[in-house]
């Protein structure tokens, strides 16, 4: 009989996002290696803070979608940026996915692998996972409440205490822990000392072509969530790519999605809004393009952009605002250009280096990234890992 594992998440498809991604890969991941895996996640809402029309007026939806199992109960959804509103949502689903505890008590899952942010909805899956006498393993993704700090989100005062203590007492909870990223292990072994990997958030190995650099305006694409944390509004803002003899294209939705709008249809600046595109269609839109951007608006400790690792897959030299282990990973392996955070100077004459270079030295990029996706940061290498670390 197969390993019943439950995985435990606030974001899942058909909600866009790394977040929602990253779920989902592990979950096909553990599928194919011959796991049952049943997820429990709140009703489609993310990153419009509204429910999905298909999931609306319902308080429980039972799926399955490729022999994974999904359960999706009620949420209050906000995309608001009141701190309150804010936890009043992660507090709500908290709350509502005690309602799959019955479901567990005749059919109880051997792991139960519990994704945080957000830190209420971690805290509830960990003291579920105890009294249904499960392994638990804590799946962090980011340092909340730091990176919300460095965000800018919160400041520091009761609410990021309450936080902080929050963060404190997961670790202690889980049993073992799954990093994305060597900052996010290096945080959490200052707080607990437990067992822990790394597990980057990285597509199934799919082997693409060399990419060779078009002529004319150098062309420049992003895919992704269109909020604060990604800068993008102020990439509009401050850069006219027209100048630079270049093209910036955009797809996807978010908090800004209708500011970036706007500019695209008012400003000639060669700023280009495609909306969103379906998962199955995306890949093969942006590998018309000649450089992938991955933007991080502030240093955010222990973020390495998801993006980073579809950009290797597809062959797609990057052009990488941020800075820590994300910038280290493009720099060391030859797989890009990288700017600090908000310097739009040196954004733009990276944006002009990547417009002069010859056709040999951008094939070496794109000819990198495929071979770092090949070689280390693909699917089948992290679940190797994973298994064992279950």
């Amino acid at each position: 009989m197969n390993q019943k594992i439950v995985i435990i998440t606030n974001y899942f498809p058909p909600e866009m996002g790394a977040a929602a991604n990253r779920i989902k890969n592990l979950a096909e991941g553990l599928k194919n290696n011959g796991y049952e895996v049943t997820i429990i996640c709140p009703l489609p809402n993310y990153p419009k803070g509204k429910i999905y029309d298909d999931y609306k007026n319902k308080f429980f939806v039972k799926e399955t979608l490729e022999n994974i199992k999904i359960k999706r109960y009620w949420i209050f959804p906000s995309k608001s940026k009141s701190p309150f509103l804010r936890l009043l949502s992660m507090l709500s689903f908290a709350i509502s996915l005690w309602f799959s505890f019955f479901g567990f008590i005749s059919k109880r899952p051997k792991t139960i692998i519990i994704q945080s942010p957000p830190l209420l909805v971690a805290l509830s899956g960990l003291i579920l996972s105890k009294i249904l006498f499960c392994k638990n393993i804590l799946n962090v993704s980011d340092i909340w409440p730091l990176s919300a700090l460095e965000l800018k989100v919160i400041k520091k005062g009761v609410f990021y205490n309450f936080l902080k203590k929050i963060e404190k007492y997961n670790y202690k909870l889980a049993d073992k822990i799954i990093g994305q990223s060597e900052e996010i292990i290096s945080h959490i072994n200052k707080i607990v000392i437990k067992k822990n990997i790394i597990y980057r958030n990285v597509p199934k190995y799919k082997s693409y072509p060399v990419k060779s650099k078009t002529k004319g305006n150098l062309k420049i694409v992003y895919a992704g969530l269109l909020g604060y944390a990604q800068g993008i509004l102020q990439i509009c803002e401050h850069i006219n790519f027209k100048e630079l003899h270049s093209e910036f294209h955009i797809y996807g939705a978010g908090m800004d999605e209708e500011k970036i709008k706007n500019i695209a249809n008012k400003n000639n600046k060669n700023i280009f809004f495609h909306g969103v595109r379906p998962a199955n269609e995306i890949k093969e839109e942006i590998i018309k393009y000649d450089v992938g951007l991955v933007p991080l608006k502030n240093k955010i400790y222990g973020a390495v952009p998801s993006k980073i690792f579809e950009m290797m897959q597809l062959g797609m030299p990057i052009l990488f605002i941020g800075s820590g282990e994300a910038a280290n990973i493009i720099i060391k392996q030859q797989l890009g250009i990288v700017s600090a955070p908000n310097d739009y100077n040196h954004l733009k004459k990276n944006i002009l280096q990547f417009k002069g270079i010859d056709k040999e030295y951008y094939a070496r990029y794109s000819s990198n990234c495929i071979t770092i996706h090949k070689n280390n940061y693909n699917l089948d290498y992290q679940m190797n890992k994973i298994k064992k670390f279950i």
